[in-house]
């Protein structure tokens, strides 16, 4: 049996993982999953923003040699991957033109590029998985509205969430402006919305099936996962 290491930007990815994701897949044959916060996340949250990717690398890479046993993921939002300058994450920069599957593959693939260089030429490439959420975890939660509403306890706001996913063929497609990102969207009909707090518990509402069913990157990386565990 295999253990599994999920590389998360915050609390909420954390909460996800250990409370949704964690259970599903060691039903299906991981001996653990768990979630490590990229850095100190807790802590950067004051300041914004997610760690530039040198350094989330060398965390993913001694955590592959430390455990040869383990696979290890990523899940981050594209949203905020910085694109340019010392921080900037592979493939980040040049996906911006694309649409919404081509910027995911851009990244992905640059970033399974880049740790397996770095680890060297006997690394087992399936042991990196790296998933970018598109564009933001907040995205998921409009894969089944009604869900969405009462697992943050405000079942009336069904269809002002609906009326958004309308406008999109999937939630994953909901853009990243910084005016209309999917989380600001839901700022903008939840005041006070808290992310760590309301994101896993209306992701526990809704159910991977549901979000599998309607984002089809987030079904593609959970079948990967679900194959690693058998």
């Amino acid at each position: 049996m295999t253990r599994l290491l999920v590389h998360v930007e915050g609390q909420t990815e954390e909460s996800f993982v250990n409370e949704v994701l964690a259970p599903h897949l060691q039903g299906r044959g991981f001996l653990s999953v768990s979630a490590r916060l990229l850095g100190n996340a807790r802590r950067r949250d004051r300041r914004g923003g997610i760690k530039g990717w040198l350094s989330v690398r060398t965390d993913i890479v001694r955590h592959l040699r430390q455990d040869r046993d383990c696979i290890v993921t990523t899940m981050v939002d594209y949203y905020g991957l910085p694109g340019g300058g010392p921080g900037a994450w592979p493939g980040r920069g040049g996906a911006a033109a694309r649409g919404v599957f081509g910027k995911a593959a851009a990244v992905e693939d640059a970033l399974a590029q880049d740790i397996g260089q770095e680890m060297g030429c006997d690394f087992d490439h399936r042991r990196f998985i790296p998933y970018v959420v598109m564009h933001e975890f907040e995205a998921l939660l409009f894969s089944d509205c009604d869900r969405f509403g009462a697992g943050i306890g405000r079942p009336n706001l069904a269809p002002r969430f609906q009326a958004i996913r309308d406008s999109f063929q999937t939630p994953e497609e909901i853009d990243d402006s910084p005016l209309t990102a999917p989380s600001k969207r839901v700022e903008g009909i939840v005041p006070g919305y808290q992310k760590a707090l309301y994101g896993p518990l209306a992701a526990l509402e809704i159910g991977l099936s549901q979000m599998r069913g309607d984002c089809p990157l987030f079904a593609d990386w959970l079948k990967r996962l679900e194959v690693c565990a058998g």
